[in-house]
């Protein structure tokens, strides 16, 4: 039986709404796919019982808030995820149920075999052995990132008015649009949510708690060819595809995602268009010292100047923007924020994995606006693409670790 009955329902029904946000909009929320799915939520969150339900037009969060039943008072905590998911088909996700699974064999996703989970590729599949997992069909991704998030909060609170003989101080919970594209975080309203520190649920495997990030920047690089017949190019023609790869291949090659790991930066290129006349390309920068980052962007400027001064000027223009910062930079004034989370894992047996993130959250953001905010594990494997799943064991250790911090934060 499980232990939270609306719980694995409840993610279920999210993950079938596409609420993928999209890159190239200018809208906030970018997308009204998105905006359709967070009023779903807010009819929702009425539903259950929490008050002051709102969805903020000015950055598309929805909040709410569980008033406390206590007479003392004590520190308003807030509870955050994300319901946007990722650039990869979200259309028609159809998730399916793997129960009692052995921790050996293979997944099969999608019918004709094509895809599959393999321990071999995925070997994070051993540690799930006796559990129920939920998986992908193989054609779309499954959204865990971060419904589970979404579902953990709802249930838990939904839990905690169920059970109104359970003491707990005002909660805030916020649901947020775009954090996949990097902006949610940008419009959020810390005076407005009134909490005094926060925890986005937004992590992966059980055990995960996060307080440091990368610092990111975006770099976008713009050739601007000369095209001429070939048959007299000599002399005349710039290719902008050949300038375009002159530049990539100046950055170190070594220091891309898939060579590096740990504490380890690195340059991503995410897209490249071009014709003899016109390429661009453009990149996520990482690092987890700030200073690195902004020797990442330098390189990556000295690289342009470099091939203007042999092509012409104006021949190539890169722009760089920082996009977010190390939230451990903030966190480290706050690292008792940290240990309620800690301490709450290790009540319940779970041991925590405390690692900086590879990435970033919302809690980056919103932690430099004046709410410190960790990331803990939302329970996640294999995010953004088919390959994605969960189980109904991790889904229920996120609820309880919520609860654990709710009753905690009580003494």
């Amino acid at each position: 039986m499980a232990k939270y009955d609306e719980l694995v329902p409840r993610f279920l029904k999210y993950v079938k709404v596409n609420s993928r946000s999209d890159p190239d909009s200018t809208t906030i929320p970018s997308s009204q796919r998105e905006v359709d799915f967070l009023h779903q939520l807010m009819k929702e969150l009425e539903q259950i019982g929490m008050s002051e339900v709102k969805y903020n037009n000015a950055n598309g969060y929805v909040t709410a808030l569980l008033p406390s039943n206590m007479d003392k008072k004590v520190p308003t905590i807030g509870f955050m995820a994300h319901t946007d998911t990722a650039d990869f088909n979200s259309e028609h996700v159809n998730p399916q149920i793997v129960e009692n699974y052995d921790g050996e064999s293979d997944i099969k996703l999608s019918a004709d075999g094509k895809y599959e989970l393999t321990v071999k590729d995925f070997p994070a599949l051993k540690n799930y052995k006796g559990q129920t997992l939920i998986t992908t069909d193989g054609t779309t991704l499954l959204g865990a990132d971060d419904k589970a998030g979404v579902a953990e909060i709802m249930t838990a609170m939904d839990y905690l008015i169920q059970h109104p003989e359970i003491q707990h101080g005002n909660i805030k919970i916020g649901f947020s649009p775009d954090e996949e594209i990097g902006t949610g975080a940008e419009h959020f309203d810390v005076k407005d949510f009134d909490a005094d520190f926060a925890y986005t649920m937004d992590g992966g495997p059980v055990g995960q708690l996060e307080y440091e990030t990368f610092n990111a920047a975006s770099l976008v690089v713009d050739v601007q060819g000369k095209d001429v017949h070939p048959g007299s190019a000599y002399g005349v023609m710039i290719n902008a595809n050949e300038v375009a790869i002159q530049f990539q291949n100046a950055l170190p090659q070594e220091e891309v995602p898939e060579k590096t790991k740990g504490m380890d930066g690195f340059f991503h290129l995410l897209k490249f268009d071009g014709t003899v006349d016109h390429a661009h390309m453009e990149y996520i920068i990482r690092d987890f010292d700030r200073d690195q980052l902004n020797s990442r962007k330098d390189l990556a400027h000295r690289i342009g100047d470099k091939l203007n001064a042999e092509y012409g000027d104006g021949v190539v223009t890169v722009t760089t923007k920082d996009e977010y910062y190390n939230m451990g930079e903030v966190m480290k004034d706050h690292m008792d924020v940290v240990e309620l989370a800690k301490n709450a894992m290790t009540a319940l047996d779970i041991t925590p994995e405390i690692e900086p993130v590879r990435g970033g959250t919302d809690g980056s953001t919103i932690s430099f606006m004046g709410l410190p905010t960790p990331n803990i594990f939302a329970g996640a494997e294999n995010m953004h693409g088919r390959y994605e799943f969960v189980s109904e064991d991790a889904l229920e250790k996120g609820v309880d670790v919520i609860l654990k911090i709710v009753e905690l934060n009580n003494q």
